[in-house]
């Protein structure tokens, strides 16, 4: 009787690797990835060469001149927000990564399943806030007359939520269903 007990209880704690948990962690890589890319990019905005805005800083090049003026961003509330929300998802990213990786190697995942996707959840949230705030702010405050397009580090922070949105999906599937085909 105490080995049958010991049994249930040593499979409810160490459950198999299913191949949707697996990929649910190279999604959450992928998105600490996309969401580093994106911080780290000196292109969010983009117009014709004579100036880009990254999240840290805002260059122009003035016609009669070679070289580059930049200024820093982080004068106007709207883009800390946005670096402060951007951050914060990251932030969560990474620590959601971290645990799922800690959960595979010890062995111990299905208790570790709930908390990472809340907090890949909770990052998608942040994230979809600053990227929703970003543009909005952009055209309202920044007078350009000349053309101008939200550039691929813009789409790298776009990327990384919606690998989020898909490895919190992913991690929100119940392994029981699924267990006994592995």
């Amino acid at each position: 009787m105490s080995s049958a007990v010991t049994e249930t209880e040593e499979s409810a704690r160490s459950s198999p690797l299913t191949p949707l948990k697996l990929v649910g962690l190279v999604c959450v890589f992928l998105a600490l990835c996309l969401d580093v890319g994106a911080v780290m990019s000196p292109a969010w905005v983009t117009a014709d060469d004579q100036y880009y805005l990254s999240l840290w800083e805002s260059c122009w090049k003035p016609t009669s001149t070679e070289n580059w003026q930049c200024s820093s961003t982080l004068g106007a509330d709207w883009q800390v927000a946005t670096l402060a929300l951007l951050l914060g998802g990251g932030a969560l990213v990474l620590m959601s990564f971290l645990v799922a990786l800690v959960a595979v190697c010890i062995g111990t995942r299905r208790r570790f399943y709930g908390p990472v996707a809340f907090m890949l959840f909770a990052a998608v949230v942040l994230q979809a806030c600053s990227l929703v705030l970003y543009p909005i702010k952009f055209i309202e405050s920044i007078n350009l007359r000349i053309y101008h397009e939200f550039n691929w580090g813009y789409g790298l922070a776009w990327g990384g939520t919606i690998f989020s949105f898909g490895g919190g999906i992913l991690y929100c599937l119940n392994p029981k269903n699924y267990e006994e085909y592995y």
